[in-house]
């Protein structure tokens, strides 16, 4: 195992044994270890207090109430954290979510029976022996066994586990989604009934794990954990309104409820993109509010998208979503039933463009392809790839913005002997419309002559 630990972690570890405190590799570090799969974070535990820490760390900082030193290391050119947590025991958890009371701890035992699951409840020890480092596992829940087991367990009484802090009922759904491991029954019990004390916890927090969850390979998964756990009720309930709701017509291709479908469209989706993946998921979630019946008694949606993009809106707001990535989700709902025929012009293609955003192109085609696939049609028509085909075509020019004419506003003004204002806008956009139509007419001589006739 010591050959899967960077250097720069050695030499944190030596230091901290050279100062004769104890130290211990804890966490996620040593359970992906155990599973040989790649550490993003570094995490330790110390019997050294935060105070005694920063004076071994001078580059150290300290400004929590929870005993963790951050310590800036630099692992093959990634710049990232480590943490340093001193042992510590918590009590009193009013808040569903943090302690009220932090004590240090006077060993390893103390601060693992604190932890979450037992696959994150081990810690490794490093021993030095002249040159050599000798390890030594500390299991007392016996989280080797789980993960051997693939197995998601409380540690100890899962009863309380989830009482003290409430983030842990995704945190289990969101490993179990990563590790593709079960849910050990008495653990996934007391999720389904402690599902409710989700609401104590951020929007924030909620939004990144989730987001976890729609970057794994098993995201649909998760989301179908999420539901029978009855944390989706709190998180998207949105969501489950597509239970039940048929999508059936003669000679259509959607066979499932507006529910399966999102979920099959998230399964099937190309991006790797969590955002692009929970667009996805969410992309027809107006679909019931915009469900009617047509003169033949047959269910239809109209507008579903417009009524869509207004819900995620909501969606994103309420778990604060960045604006960015709330206008990207929007963005793809809004225009995902874009149409797609033989017949479309280069300058139809062209205000697709720039309706959508050329930044958005790819992530328009993988929300096509998860929406067919998720309804149980090929990846690709003819259409659909000739549209692809027209559109690459367009964007080799990408002459999309009043920005890619061969003149500006300058241009216009030294013309016409003019100042700056409206008018010089309004003569802009006329050019850049009658450019978009042929990009051929795209040259400063022809556009200096056309700005003295629109004068």
């Amino acid at each position: 195992m010591i050959k899967l630990i960077p250097e720069e972690i050695l030499k944190i570890y030596r230091e901290m044994q050279e100062a004769n405190f104890e130290a211990y590799l804890v966490g996620g570090c040593v359970r992906n270890m155990l599973l040989k799969k790649p550490i993003k974070d570094w995490d330790m535990t110390t019997n050294a207090t935060p105070e005694e820490l920063l004076k071994i760390f001078k580059d150290g900082f300290y400004d929590n109430k929870y005993g963790t030193v951050g310590l800036p290391i630099d692992i093959s050119g990634q710049k990232q954290v480590i943490e340093i947590t001193t042992f510590r025991t918590e009590h009193g958890y009013s808040d569903r979510r943090h302690p009220a009371e932090i004590s240090w701890g006077k060993s390893i035992e103390e601060d693992l029976a604190r932890r979450d699951f037992t696959i994150n409840a081990i810690a490794l020890k490093l021993t030095a022996n002249g040159q050599q480092l000798t390890t030594n596992l500390i299991d007392p829940y016996d989280g080797q066994k789980d993960i051997a087991n693939k197995l998601i367990r409380a540690v100890r009484n899962p009863k309380e586990r989830f009482k003290e802090d409430a983030l842990r009922l995704l945190r289990a759904v969101r490993i179990a989604t990563e590790l593709f491991f079960i849910i050990e029954e008495d653990t996934w019990t007391e999720i389904i009934s402690d599902a409710p004390l989700i609401t104590n916890v951020s929007k924030e927090r909620i939004r990144i794990e989730l987001l976890r969850i729609l970057e794994s390979e098993y995201a649909h998964e998760g989301i179908m954990l999420l539901k029978n756990a009855n944390l989706l009720d709190y998180i998207l309930p949105e969501l489950l309104t597509g239970i039940g709701i048929s999508q059936k017509r003669p000679g259509r291709h959607h066979t499932d409820d507006v529910f399966t479908h999102n979920i099959l469209s998230l399964k099937f989706c190309p991006s790797k993109d969590p955002i692009v993946r929970f667009a996805a998921l969410i992309h027809d979630v107006g679909k019931p509010k915009a469900m009617s019946k047509d003169k033949d008694n047959l269910v239809i949606f109209h507008n579903h998208e417009v009524t869509g993009a207004k819900i995620a809106a909501e969606i994103c707001e309420r778990l604060k979503f960045s604006k960015i990535d709330k206008e990207r989700v929007v963005n793809l709902i809004r225009w995902h039933m874009f149409g797609v025929n033989e017949n479309q012009t280069d300058n139809a293609i062209r205000r697709f463009i720039r309706k959508i955003g050329v930044e958005n192109v790819k992530d328009m085609m993988d929300i096509r392809i998860a929406d067919r696939l998720g309804s149980n049609r090929p990846a690709d028509s003819w259409r659909l790839k000739l549209f692809k085909g027209k559109i690459e075509e367009q964007l080799k020019p990408a002459k999309f913005s009043i920005n890619d004419l061969a003149i500006d506003g300058h241009d216009i003004m030294k013309e016409l002997n003019m100042k700056p204002g409206p008018k010089i806008g309004e003569i802009l956009q006329k050019l850049f419309e009658e450019v978009d139509r042929n990009l051929a007419k795209n040259n400063k001589e022809y556009l200096l002559k056309r700005i003295k006739e629109l004068d």
